[in-house]
């Protein structure tokens, strides 16, 4: 039984399947996917599926989910005249601004699904959380997508908003907590200065970062919690 916390996947379907593989993956195990499965990758629409029907796993919302939940229920309906003359112009920039932030393969793949399963998708993307604590043994850990912007400590948790929390970049060289570690995707590892490994696994000051540039011809990264033990699978 291990528990393993995974980030930014990015549609890259053929590398998660072979760390799922790696990692020996069982219905025994937990894991964790901090945000940003869709979006840049080929196939971020068969992540999204095959996550669906894991019941041992923890899906978290991430900037990409928040952008594609902005359209995907415009896009859930029937393209006629009167969808497109209702076409509001703060959509089409919306629509724009996924694209160019790497929707277009999760918009072409949420296209070719059955209503039925559109459906279904945007069920699950509009339930994800926004962050999960979690304490394995001794430690306590918050897992975040990006981080907690605006940070104070006796913030609570529920008191940070969706920028906060999905967008805000996280300050890793600044303790947030004595007693917890902050666990983030959002920022690929290879952009932190401070990290002598570029594109791996980053821990300083309480913090956990995990993004390992999957989807900028970066790797997929996962660490497991009990062991802390890091796996890395190459994306194509």
């Amino acid at each position: 039984m291990a528990t393993y916390v995974v980030s930014d996947i990015h549609g890259c379907y053929d590398a998660y399947q072979q760390l799922l593989s790696d990692i020996c993956f069982s219905e025994d195990d937990t894991l964790y996917v901090l945000g940003d499965m869709i979006d840049r990758g080929p196939h971020p629409i068969r992540v999204v599926l095959d996550l669906m029907r894991r019941p041992n796993v923890v899906c978290l919302a991430g900037n990409h989910e928040s952008m594609a939940m902005e359209c995907l229920p415009f896009l859930l309906r029937q393209i006629t005249d009167e969808t497109i003359s209702a076409l509001q112009a703060g959509m089409v920039e919306q629509l724009l601004t996924w694209q160019l932030n790497g929707g277009t393969s999760t918009m072409d793949e949420f296209h070719a699904l059955d209503p039925v399963k559109r459906q279904a998708v945007v069920n699950f993307l509009s339930e994800l959380s926004l962050y999960e604590p979690v304490s394995i043994g001794n430690r306590d850990y918050i897992l975040v997508h990006a981080g907690l912007g605006n940070f104070r400590p006796r913030k609570k948790l529920w008191d940070y908003d969706l920028h906060d929390l999905v967008w805000a970049r996280t300050d890793y060289e600044t303790p947030y907590f004595p007693d917890r570690y902050v666990i983030t995707g959002h920022t690929p590892t290879m952009t932190i200065p401070s990290n002598p490994r570029p594109g791996y696994i980053y821990q300083n000051a309480n913090h956990i970062a995990i993004d390992c540039g999957a989807g900028f011809d970066g790797r997929l990264g996962c660490l497991c919690l009990e062991t802390m033990e890091e796996f890395y699978v190459e994306c194509q």
